[in-house]
């Protein structure tokens, strides 16, 4: 049986002959031309993340609010994935930080903004207007925030306060469940409720599951594709009830959690000394 590693008509065998034609690109096994692509594939990702939020004020602005809520899940989805290739291929630098920080907060602080300002704030006026205002400055103050706190010794399994992400997901996931918006000042309260609430989580310290030990080389990844095929149908089947669910659950899990927490710990049983 012919393994991989001596395999003359493979990847291996032909990465050793490029070696031996041109030896002078190749260093530590890798191709420097390889190494700047690979460099340059995050940051690509954080460029369409930034796209699809400005696209989405643009949509917002005119009304279609229909066409701008999808963009602003896609520019959630472009930011899982630019982190995550990054970490898998090497390449996150400081740069990467603080360009997807800056990109996030177009796609998560001010489309959210404008978006759910345009669906139903509007009857509210200056209250709207403030209301928006609080969503950008909390995605605006929670991602400063998360960038100093990356270190060593922070829990990697959970985020102190909500995700800017996550924290637009609820909007926006709400617009596109109910499109019509509001035109009613007292009804435009449940969108000044569905903005507000949050732009507090994200100022909070209630932590959320971040999920990033899916991330574990040591897990078998044919059950994390498995899973994630599962959910992409699941949400295929009804997207806006399904993506409804899944934004207002991840919300209320960092309240929950923090609850339980607290109710087991009253519960537990004083030492005797």
């Amino acid at each position: 049986m012919v393994t991989p590693e001596y395999d003359a008509n493979g990847a291996a065998g032909a990465r050793q002959r490029l070696k031996a034609l041109d030896p002078r690109r190749w260093q530590n096994g890798r191709s420097p031309g390889l190494r700047r692509g690979a460099y340059l594939l995050p940051s690509l990702l954080t460029l369409g993340n930034m796209l699809c939020g400005y696209l989405a004020v643009l949509f917002a602005i005119r009304g279609e609010v229909g066409t701008s809520a999808p963009l602003i899940a896609v520019a959630v989805v472009l930011d899982m994935l630019d982190g995550r290739v990054a970490r898998l291929t090497g390449t996150a630098t400081a740069f990467g930080v603080e360009f997807d920080s800056l990109a996030d907060v177009i796609s998560f602080g001010i489309a959210p903004a404008v978006l759910v300002f345009m669906w139903g704030l509007q009857p509210l006026h200056r209250l709207g207007w403030a209301a928006g205002f609080i969503f950008l400055s909390a995605a605006a103050l929670r991602l400063a925030r998360f960038n100093i706190q990356t270190t060593k010794s922070a829990d990697k399994r959970y985020f102190v306060g909500m995700p800017s992400p996550a924290a637009a997901a609820v909007p926006v996931s709400t617009v596109y469940f109910y499109q019509p918006g509001f035109q009613d000042a007292r009804w435009a309260l449940i969108a000044l409720a569905v903005t507000v609430a949050p732009a507090l989580l994200m100022v909070s310290t209630i932590r959320f599951n971040s999920f990033k030990t899916i991330d574990n080389p040591q897990r078998r990844s044919y059950k994390v594709l498995a899973l994630s095929a599962l959910v992409l149908a699941v949400i295929l089947l009804h997207p806006s009830i399904v993506l409804l669910v899944l934004a207002y659950t991840y919300m209320l899990s960092g309240p929950a959690g923090l609850l339980w927490a607290r109710f087991k710990r009253r519960g537990a049983p004083t030492p005797s000394r």
